[in-house]
């Protein structure tokens, strides 16, 4: 049989689409997007939508957008094709249901009449003789193919068993993060591959799949590594090689459990919608169980396709730190030209915010790309600029903050402290109404004052920005230009003592 060592790799991630795409899966994504690329193998992308009460097409549609978002190409699937299609398993149907018929003719599968009731009771009386084994007691294993199918053929409902054989030694899976890890094939029941409703089981279904379009490595979370010995079972059933496994660790939320939605936000989407960077993203659920040397935080993604390898990935539970994906989400943002930050993040926030109009700017390019240079460091994630900026697009009635006001202006010498800021500032030349001038205006003010700088500064910032916690007073100012800052310290000076 071929070793899944000697074949071109080939490998799988297939969502199931009952839901969002979530953290975990999207990890899982990654992992297998990342071997693929690292080994110059092929990634593929298949819906797994054989449960169909919850599996819808918009689902579906959500999880392509999602892979799309965090930038995972595939090989073949859904809208990109290719050799071992279709890609979806409700299209599939009369592939499973012919190797399902294979396996009967071949002696190796088998019709089961037995009834739930049926079930139930033989479960029943073998727990209460304490057997070892209380699985399914293969009633109908041995009734003769030609009995079986005059039975399917009168109507009887029936299910399809794979037949285990019965001398059968230790199931070992090979896995590439837990290493050897041993079943004991005793414990194996001939379990059901078909459903009465004629549907395929998961542990047939998927198997067939992944025989069929050549996977060579199955990477994927390690509560799956329980299904593995009966998946093994029904590739030796199909004569096919068995692929590695790499079971990856659960992710865990900050109290060790699970992560779930009451750790906060759990699919890709909602990431994307918060403002996180895609390749922050992926940088960061990369690191989820796995890590080049250990040490290394900032893995670009061209890094990641290109050093990936199972030997890296740890098979303890890796814990979601929220401080850390806003750590590294920060890293990438700081990397950006003021220009790239301008043009991906800034522009478009304003505009989806509807500070800026769709389709044109309301400044030029510099304007922009000045305003990025003093928020870029200030933003963790992209609409953190919407507040930070909105003083800007306030016009000379820019709304004060009432308890800024209060702390910083309606205080005695207040009146003042504006009214030297003002003529400071009426004094520069309209064109050079720069930040660095600016502040080297308004530097000898407050000890020609005899005050402090914080208190100065407290009124002009609060007068002109409506706040305490807006950016640098000096490029604040530039932004807002000469006639706009001299209008606002005129409207704050009423409220001055």
């Amino acid at each position: 049989m071929t070793s899944s060592e000697d074949r071109p790799v080939r490998v799988r991630f297939a969502p199931s689409p009952t839901g969002k795409l979530h953290v975990g899966g999207a990890r899982t994504a990654i992992f297998n997007w990342a071997f693929a690329r690292a080994n110059h193998g092929t990634f593929i992308l298949r819906i797994d939508d054989t449960d169909p009460t919850r599996s819808t097409e918009e689902n579906t549609q959500i999880i392509l957008r999602a892979m799309r978002w965090l930038g995972l190409d595939w090989d073949e699937g859904p809208e990109v094709g290719g050799d071992f299609g279709p890609y979806k398993q409700t299209d599939r149907m009369d592939l499973y249901r012919k190797a399902a018929m294979d396996l009967i003719h071949e002696g190796k599968a088998y019709y089961c009449f037995c009834s739930p009731e049926k079930l139930a009771e033989d479960k029943r009386q073998a727990q209460l003789r304490h057997d070892p084994f209380q699985g399914y007691q293969r009633t109908c294993r041995n009734i003769p193919p030609a009995e079986a199918q005059a039975r399917v053929d009168a109507g009887e409902p029936y299910t399809i068993r794979i037949k285990v054989p019965l001398d059968r030694g230790d199931v070992v899976v090979h896995d590439a993060v837990h290493g050897d890890v041993t079943f004991n094939a005793k414990e194996l029941d001939d379990f059901i591959i078909f459903r009465s409703d004629g549907t395929p089981t998961y542990n047939f279904a998927t198997v067939v799949d992944d025989s069929m379009m050549g996977i060579t490595h199955v990477i994927r979370g390690d509560d799956h590594l329980s299904n593995t010995p009966r998946q093994i079972m029904v590739y030796e059933a199909l004569g096919a090689p068995v692929p590695t496994f790499a079971h990856i660790s659960m992710i865990l939320g900050p109290d060790g459990k699970k992560l779930s939605k009451r750790h906060g936000a759990t699919s890709v989407e909602e990431y994307r919608d918060a403002g996180y960077l895609s390749d922050a993203f992926v940088n960061y659920l990369a690191l989820l169980g796995w890590s080049p040397d250990g040490e290394t935080t900032i893995v670009p993604r061209d890094v990641l396709a290109r050093e990936f390898s199972l030997e890296h990935v740890s098979k303890n539970p890796a814990t979601f730190d929220q401080k850390k994906l806003d750590s590294i989400n920060q890293t990438y943002i700081m990397a950006m030209s003021d220009h790239e930050f301008s043009e991906k993040i800034l522009v478009p926030e304003l505009r989806s915010a509807g500070l800026e109009p769709e389709g044109t700017t309301l400044h030029d390019s510099s304007w922009y790309d000045l305003l990025s240079s003093i928020l870029k460091p200030r933003t963790t994630v992209m609409p953190d600029v919407i507040g930070k900026s909105r003083f800007l697009y306030e016009g000379d009635e820019v709304a004060l903050d009432e308890k800024s006001v209060q702390k910083n202006i309606a205080k005695p010498d207040t009146r003042s402290y504006l009214t030297a800021a003002r003529e400071a500032l009426a004094a520069l030349p309209a064109d050079g109404f720069k930040a660095d001038a600016i502040d080297a205006a308004l530097e000898p003010v407050p000890e020609q004052l005899g005050t402090n700088k914080r208190k100065f500064y407290g009124a002009l910032r609060v007068a002109a920005c409506g706040n305490m916690v807006s950016p640098p007073l000096g490029p604040s100012l530039e932004l807002l230009g000469q006639a706009c800052t001299l209008a606002r310290i005129d409207r704050a000076l009423p409220l001055a003592q």
